[in-house]
């Protein structure tokens, strides 16, 4: 539901949209105030997180017994179940838009980027003019859309990209990126396990040599890649026997399998039963 409360609190807009389909990243209120000189809020611990992108003037934040001292093209982030409290400058008060925002992997990509809080300012101007042109479009583009629930929630992963670009995590490090390339194989094969998909064709999306991959692969897990995919195949097959009706040919090859007899072998071989001693023993 989309409730414009600008006339009912006086802030020059101020709009409840409560877009939270997804639990990767939701968005439940946009708003803008220029505020008066030492207007002030809090202290106040909110159940959700609030970005504040300060477009004019200066103020300062409270929180967690920190106070610092914020100006424009700064951003300052207050995430749920945190003390804060705000006041605009005496001379120069702040103008600020504000998201209340949320989801899992909207927290992870700004704590990766070191912001929480214990850092809670992010300074766009410090990353260069390009990057604060497209961080006021993802802005504009949120107010200019706010009653567009995908549209909105298309420019929050947006938001998200522009923050992971300022990732603090050692990414480069030879552990992390061994750990992606594991990860890269086992959503491979959950995607594409139902096709006819070899290691090959798996190094090859990773964009590394077969044995390569399939000694970062071993050494991480301790099992083969095509063992891991024949292993994934067989629990995939093991569900639809037990779920469904499909005959054990049409179940042979949803799993990726070309004829039944290789399935056969392969399911007795990781269960100790053919495919339809497995059904009978799970009626």
């Amino acid at each position: 539901m989309i409730r414009n409360i600008t006339e009912d609190v006086g802030f020059d807009f101020c709009a409840f949209i409560d877009y939270d389909s997804s639990s990767d990243a939701c968005l439940y209120e946009i708003g803008n105030y220029d505020c008066e000189p030492e207007y002030s809020y809090g202290p106040i611990i909110r159940p959700r997180g609030i970005l504040h992108f300060v477009t004019s003037g200066k103020g300062k934040l409270t929180i967690e017994n920190k106070t610092y001292n914020i100006h424009k093209d700064q951003v300052f982030f207050i995430p749920a179940g945190v003390s804060a409290y705000y006041i605009a400058d005496k001379k120069d008060p702040w103008s600020y838009r504000w998201l209340h925002i949320g989801g899992s992997r909207v927290l992870e990509v700004l704590k990766d980027a070191g912001i929480d809080e214990f850092n809670p300012v992010f300074d766009i101007c410090d990353r260069g003019t390009s990057t604060k042109e497209s961080f006021c479009q993802i802005f504009d583009d949120i107010f200019a859309n706010f009653t567009k629930e995908f549209k909105c929630i298309s420019k929050i992963y947006e938001l998200l990209d522009y923050f992971s670009e300022f990732s603090l995590r050692d990414d480069e490090t030879s552990e992390s990126l061994q750990l992606q390339y594991v990860h890269t194989v086992v959503k491979y094969i959950h995607l594409k396990y139902s096709e006819q998909i070899h290691v090959e064709d798996i190094s090859r999306a990773c964009g590394l040599n077969r044995s390569y991959l399939s000694r970062l692969f071993h050494d991480a897990t301790g099992s083969t890649i095509q063992d891991f995919l024949m292993t994934y195949r067989i629990k995939e097959a093991c569900n639809m026997l037990r779920n469904t009706d499909n005959t054990v040919s049409y179940i042979s090859f949803a799993v990726g399998y070309t004829d039944i007899y290789t399935f056969s072998k392969a399911f007795k071989r990781k269960t100790g039963m053919t495919p339809t001693e497995y059904r009978e023993n799970s009626n």
